[in-house]
């Protein structure tokens, strides 16, 4: 496919090479290129819970394991895009749909849905750029999901009913989050370029949170790529948001600066990634029941983007090491990554780190067979909201799967 469902895709491929196929469905119709496109993924995983970390929808329903059949941190998709050039521009629209396998807990439907992330027009042209406007992947935090080997299968946060899993959102990355934008992205000078907009402000979700839409959010980051034997890519990257004030808490600004490298020799990979800000996460306040943290909400820092419930110091980031056996194709993965967030109210204290070990094998160039072990910790304070519980838990999760793109 040639948009690889734009950028989520786009960079599974590019971090997996020929594991997915390498066109969709193209159908010419008068001037425009229309480009059909997907994945379909599947997943059992066994997880097995310990501490204050628990299976369940509240605290009457509590177990200390979970087995599903679901989607990953990509969950299947369909997309449907085209392309043209009108008076010397590059014209083009991408519209996603993204649903998950899910159908438990709630009748024949189960918790899913379909989730349209991706629905946005681009025009520009090689010489001065390409301006999107609509809802895509935001700029702030996505080299490190799309470099993340999980995002062809689960990484951590299995065990529930939904749409997707989180990878390692939140245990070493911010999730970038599919936002609506006006963005703009340079052409590439001899490997180097840049990326900046306006992305629809976050208003959070809890109490004492900025409910209102009187800001928006700003981001941009660079980069230089280059190819080769020994190919890589380094970028830096900035966002900011302003908050109103609330009866809760005073007017603040959320802001975060990250910056990460990947770099690609002799079948061997290799990525860091670090962030750093304040009011980039919320409270991480997950409870559902005294009984203890929930499973469904094993997501902590890193998913409730940008401040949803007050300030915060949060850092984290993630290393991770691959191989692909000459011969085989297999690609074989290790990653560790943390998520740490402070709160000058309400004793919110949350780490959360994952430790992944992953296989990825090319079945043929459109089809992946996903092996994965996922062992993730939580430590903190006020589990249940009360600012007193100390939270200590563990989620490991195995997870044997397929992922086929077309």
């Amino acid at each position: 496919m040639n948009k690889k469902l734009s950028m989520a895709v786009a960079g599974a491929v590019m971090a997996f090479g020929a594991s997915a196929a390498n066109a969709g469905i193209i159908i010419p119709a008068g001037d425009w290129t229309v480009d059909i496109g997907g994945n379909v993924n599947a997943y059992y995983t066994h997880t097995k819970f310990s501490g204050d970390i628990e299976s369940g929808t509240s605290g009457a329903f509590t177990n200390k394991s979970a087995n599903t059949v679901q989607t990953g941190l990509l969950p299947s998709a369909l997309g449907i895009g085209a392309k043209t050039r009108q008076n010397d521009l590059d014209i083009a629209f991408q519209f996603t749909f993204f649903t998950g396998s899910d159908s438990g807990g709630q009748g024949s439907g189960g918790n899913n849905s379909l989730n349209i992330r991706q629905a946005y027009l681009t025009f520009g042209d090689k010489s001065w750029g390409t301006v999107k406007a609509g809802r895509d992947l935001g700029i702030f935090a996505s080299d490190a999901i799309l470099s993340d080997m999980t995002l062809l299968g689960v990484g951590s946060g299995a065990g529930h009913n939904g749409t997707s899993t989180l990878g390692r959102i939140g245990s070493g990355y911010m999730y970038a989050d599919w936002v609506g934008q006006i963005s703009y992205t340079s052409p590439n000078w001899d490997g180097f370029s840049f990326a900046g907009g306006l992305r629809q402000g976050w208003t959070g979700g809890g109490v004492g949170s900025d409910q209102t839409n009187s800001n928006l959010g700003y981001e941009g980051k660079a980069s230089y790529e280059w190819t080769g034997d020994y190919a890589g890519k380094v970028w830096v990257g900035g966002i900011t948001q302003k908050h109103e004030g609330t009866a809760v808490f005073d007017s603040y600004t959320s802001r975060g600066i990250d910056l990460g490298g990947k770099v690609s020799l002799a079948g061997f990979g290799l990525v860091g990634y670090y962030y750093d800000g304040k009011g980039l996460s919320g409270n991480g306040n997950t409870n559902t029941g005294s009984a203890g943290l929930n499973g469904n909400n094993i997501i902590l820092n890193g998913f409730n983007f940008l401040g949803s419930n007050g300030k915060t110091d949060d850092k984290g980031g993630y290393v991770q090491g691959t191989y692909i056996v000459p011969g085989v194709g297999t690609k074989l993965g290790a990653s560790y990554g943390v998520s740490k967030s402070d709160a000058d109210v309400g004793n919110n204290n949350f780490k959360n780190s994952s430790w992944i070990i992953g296989a990825y094998h090319p079945l043929t160039k459109s089809l992946n067979l996903v092996a994965e072990y996922t062992v993730n910790k939580i430590e903190g304070t006020n589990a249940n909201g009360t600012g007193t519980d100390n939270l200590d838990g563990k989620a490991k999760t195995i997870s044997l799967g397929a992922i086929l793109f077309f």
